[in-house]
């Protein structure tokens, strides 16, 4: 088992990457645990590899005493001074053994076993370090096998997992496939080094374009910020060292070739590159887009910003189950609330707040009751049932309460006769688009502000102008 033992530890060091002292230590262990079970697990043993001859030198040592009682623990002074002249009484002497061959099978089996599971700790570290310098980047390896959703990857020396919940919804991996990831974390296993994978990871996307964009990876184009909905829709806030350098065309690349291979990559992920800016009012504006902004309200103290759009560009503003507004204030930090020019108006009627004071009415309901031309708690305390329950989610019972509210407020008395039905009141803007679609903008604004809640005052500066990002699918 210990022929060519100089040589073969030189070759493991060098083509499995141990280190060569780590690996001695391992074979010492060994061969010290080998020589316990074959000599007595009291003796005193010790083991040194002779670097000069490439060899394992076993010593036992052995008190040096007049009668020996421990045969394991004990040698007598005649046979002592036979090996060492010079030894004294109470003296601990060191006696190599000659042949570490009669250690046995079982022995050396031991042995194996040790160095075995020595050998595994050693490269389970080795990969620990290799990779441990590498989180943060991208990898690339072939897709193993699935466990439970999970996905494996091979990596060269080792696998990595890819969890479920970090593989984009719309990409579909098999067997073999060759898969690129973000590194997020190294792990030390009782067994392995466990490496953790993502491709949801806002990073990866950040990753991805300083592959393809030279000028990230010089530091001329610097990415601010990332937010994503993986799979879906991104967006990423660039910034310019250079006053001649267009972060955004850098990014995007002659005919889009750039910004299309992350997307790609991403299984169609629409990312939209938004131009950087300082000013949040600003910066709010450019990670709205597409939706044109008619006007930004920041509230510095509580980050929060509130933005005004234009009637017609609500539902955009706001996106798809208010994706779009999401995305936008995990891009900038700051919570966005955003209203309709219509609802802002509203907000600014003294009828509209004497509304929002009632107990039940929130801006949603009010929007609603201002479609119908009830325009006051006055005017809704003189209302017929049938006035609010063509209201969408108002029913007969609620519109009682409501009118009863409204009069109460008013110190009139709330259980004063109802009317069933009155004259159709007339709508009080006829033909504007923003009533027609009343109901699915409310909706919407409603996903928005359950995400992005608004402060109670907003106050500061307006911005005035701002760029147009890019968007790819």
């Amino acid at each position: 088992m210990l022929s060519d033992l100089k040589r073969i530890i030189d070759q493991i060091s060098r083509d499995r990457g141990f280190d060569r002292k780590l690996l001695i230590e391992a074979i010492e262990e060994a061969v010290q645990s080998a020589a316990r079970k074959k000599l007595g697990s009291r003796r005193e043993i010790e083991v040194r590899y002779n670097e000069e001859y490439g060899e394992v030198e076993v010593f036992q040592f052995r008190t040096v005493v007049e009668e020996v009682m421990d045969e394991q623990t004990e040698i007598d002074f005649v046979s002592a001074q036979i090996l060492d002249p010079d030894v004294q009484l109470d003296d601990e002497l060191g006696e190599k053994m000659d042949n570490i061959a009669d250690l046995g099978r079982i022995a050396a089996q031991s042995a194996k076993q040790v160095i075995i599971h020595k050998m595994k700790d050693a490269e389970r570290d080795v990969i620990y370090e290799m990779f441990q310098d590498r989180i943060g980047e991208v990898v690339s390896g072939i897709v193993q096998r699935f466990e439970r959703g999970n996905m494996i990857v091979n990596l060269g020396r080792t696998d990595a997992i890819l969890p479920k919940d970090q593989q984009i919804p719309k990409r579909s991996f098999k067997q073999g496939d060759r898969v690129r990831a973000y590194l997020v974390d190294v792990r030390r296993g009782t067994k392995d080094a466990q490496l953790l994978l993502s491709r949801t990871h806002d990073s990866f996307l950040a990753k991805l374009f300083e592959m393809e964009v030279p000028e990230i990876a010089e530091g001329i184009v610097k990415i601010m910020g990332v937010s994503r909905d993986p799979g879906f829709r991104a967006k990423i806030a660039v910034s310019s060292t250079e006053s001649d350098v267009d972060p955004v065309g850098a990014c995007v690349g002659m005919k889009g070739s750039r910004v299309q291979n992350v997307v790609q990559e991403l299984q169609g992920e629409r990312v939209d590159i938004v131009p950087w800016s300082p000013d949040p009012a600003k910066y709010a504006y450019n990670a709205l887009a597409p939706a044109q902004v008619s006007m930004v309200m920041v509230d510095e103290d509580a980050k929060s910003l509130l933005v005004i759009v234009p009637n017609d560009q609500l539902s955009l503003a706001i996106g798809r189950q208010g994706q779009n507004v999401r995305l936008a204030a995990k891009l900038l930090g700051w919570r966005i609330d955003v209203k309709s020019e219509q609802r802002y108006a509203n907000l600014e009627d003294p009828g509209y707040q004497s509304l929002l004071a009632i107990n039940g009415i929130e801006e949603a309901l009010a929007d609603q009751l201002f479609s119908r031309n009830i325009l006051s708690t006055a005017v809704l305390a003189d209302a017929a049932i049938e006035d609010l329950t063509v209201l969408r989610a108002i029913g007969e019972e609620q519109a009682v309460y409501l009118i009863q509210a409204a009069r109460k407020s008013l110190g009139l008395d709330p259980d004063a006769p109802i009317e069933r039905k009155k004259v159709e009141l007339e709508p009080l803007i006829e033909e504007q688009p923003f009533q027609d679609a009343l109901a699915e903008d409310i909706e919407a604004e409603e996903t928005a502000v359950e995400e992005t809640p608004a402060t109670d005052a907003l106050e500061g500066p307006v911005a005035e102008e701002h760029d147009e990002p890019n968007s790819q699918e």
